[in-house]
C-alpha cells in the first residue's frame, strides 16, 4: 500500500506528534474531536482533561502553539511568574469526559429525503421526546437514532439527541452532536446551547460562555441565561489571566526590540569609532605627496594654507592621486627634492605637476612649491635648464 501523503504532510504529522506528547490535553480541543473520537475507537486510554490555564485551549484560539514556542525562550524569571499567575477556577461540577465511539449514528448526509420519510422522523422524534420526559434517556437514544436515519439532515434531531446525552453525563457526545447539528444549521440555539453546558460539564468555561451568549443572542431562554450566569465568574478570570499573559509577551518582545536596537546602536558606535581611529592613524594633511623637504610635516614649501586647502577639495587633482604610481613618486620626492630628476621624463608625472601648477595660478616657470632644487621638467625652482643670458655676454658677439 503506497503512503498517501507526501513529505510534507508527513513532516507536519509527525511535528503534530510530538506536540501532543508534550501537551496531551490539546486532544480535547472541539477542533481535534474528530481525532480524540478515532483514538478513542481503537481503544485507546485518553487522558482526563486537567484545567490549570498553563494547557488550557480555549476555542478559536491558533497562536497557542507559538506562544508555546515563544515561552521556552523566555528567562526563568518570566517562567516563574508564568508559573505564579495560575488561575484558581471553582471545578465544582465537572466531571470525567467520556469517550465517544463510532456508535453514534450521524446517517447519511448525501441521502435524499422523502415528504413520507420526512413525516416518520417526525414522529420517532415526538415518541423520543416522550421517553426523554419520563427519564427514559436509553429508549430516548434509539428513537432519535431511528429518526436521524430517516432524516439526517435535520439539525433539531441531532441538538436534541445531545439533550439526552447532556442529561446522560456524556458531555464529549452531547458537543459532537450539537457540533453537527451547528454545521447543519449555524443558528440553532438549541444546539448552541446544550453544547454551552456541555463544555461547562468538562470544565472548558470560556466555550461554555460562548455558546451559552451564542444562545442567547438567537433564542433568550431563562435556563440558559442561569447556566451562562455559572460559569461567567470562571470564565472572567480566564480572560483576564489571557490578557495579563498577553500583556507580558508584549513587554518581552518590546524589552527585546528595545535591546536590538540598543546593540545596533552599539554597533554603530563602535564602527565609527573605529573609523575615526583609523583616520587618526593616517598620514597627515602635511604628508600630502609633493610636499617640500623643509616643510616640516606642514604644507608643501612656499604654499599657503588657502591654497592647500583649495587642492584637498579638487576633484580633478584628487583622483590624479588616486593613481599608486603618482602617489609614490611624489611621495619619493618629498622626502628628497633631488629624486626629482628621476621622473622628469616620465609623463604621467608631469601632467600631474602641471595640473598642480595650472591650478595654483603658478604655471610655467614658477614651478611647484616643495620641488625647490629638484631640478627637470615644468620649470620647477633650481631646475638644471639653460641659463638666460647676462650682462657679462652682453654684446660679445
Amino acid at each position: 500500500m503506497n503512503c498517501p501523503f507526501n513529505d510534507e504532510q508527513l513532516s507536519q504529522l509527525k511535528a503534530f506528534v510530538e506536540f501532543c506528547k508534550g501537551e496531551p490535553q490539546i486532544i480535547h480541543h472541539p477542533k481535534l474531536t474528530f481525532f480524540k473520537d478515532y483514538l478513542a475507537s481503537l481503544g485507546v486510554t485518553i487522558p482526563a482533561p486537567t484545567f490549570g490555564t498553563k494547557n488550557f485551549t480555549p476555542s478559536g484560539d491558533t497562536n497557542t502553539a507559538n506562544s508555546n514556542a515563544e515561552e521556552k525562550g523566555h528567562s526563568s524569571s518570566d517562567e516563574e511568574s508564568t508559573a505564579e499567575s495560575d488561575v484558581e477556577l471553582d471545578m465544582e461540577g465537572v466531571i470525567e469526559p467520556d469517550i465517544v465511539d463510532n456508535s453514534q449514528v450521524m446517517g447519511d448526509l448525501e441521502k435524499e429525503v422523502t415528504d413520507e420519510e420526512r413525516d416518520q422522523s417526525d414522529e420517532k422524534r415526538s415518541e423520543a421526546m416522550r421517553a426523554f420526559s419520563e427519564q427514559q434517556f436509553d429508549e430516548a437514544i434509539k428513537l432519535y437514532n431511528e429518526a436521524i436515519q430517516l432524516n439526517p439532515q435535520s439539525a433539531l434531531l441531532f441538538a436534541k439527541r445531545g439533550q439526552v446525552y447532556l442529561k446522560m453525563n456524556k458531555p464529549n457526545a452531547c458537543i459532537k452532536d450539537c457540533t453537527h447539528a451547528l454545521e447543519l444549521n449555524c443558528d440553532s440555539a438549541a444546539a448552541y446551547k446544550f453544547r454551552g453546558r456541555a463544555y461547562r460539564l468538562l470544565g472548558k468555561f470560556e466555550e461554555a460562555s460562548h455558546d451559552l451568549c451564542e444562545s442567547l443572542k438567537i433564542d433568550y431562554d431563562d435556563q440558559t441565561n442561569e447556566w451562562l450566569t455559572e460559569v461567567k465568574p470562571n470564565a472572567e478570570k480566564l480572560r483576564q489571566h489571557k490578557l495579563s499573559a498577553q500583556r507580558k509577551k508584549e513587554e518581552r518582545e518590546h524589552r527585546e526590540k528595545l535591546r536590538r536596537a540598543r546593540k545596533a546602536q552599539e554597533a554603530r558606535a563602535r564602527a565609527a569609532r573605529a573609523q575615526a581611529e583609523a583616520s587618526a592613524r593616517a598620514p597627515p594633511a602635511g604628508a600630502f605627496p609633493g610636499a617640500g623637504a623643509g616643510a616640516g610635516g606642514g604644507f608643501p614649501a612656499g604654499l599657503n594654507p588657502q591654497d592647500f586647502s583649495n587642492l584637498l577639495f579638487d576633484q580633478e587633482i584628487m583622483a590624479a592621486f588616486q593613481d599608486p604610481e603618482v602617489a609614490l613618486a611624489f611621495q619619493d620626492v618629498s622626502s628628497n627634492p633631488a629624486n626629482f630628476v628621476k621622473y622628469q621624463n616620465n609623463p604621467k608625472i608631469a601632467a600631474v605637476i602641471e595640473k598642480l601648477q595650472s591650478k595654483l595660478g603658478k604655471g610655467g616657470a614658477g614651478g611647484f612649491p616643495g620641488f625647490g632644487g629638484a631640478g627637470g621638467a615644468g620649470g620647477a625652482p633650481g631646475a638644471g635648464g639653460p641659463k638666460g643670458p647676462t650682462d657679462d655676454d652682453f654684446g660679445l658677439d
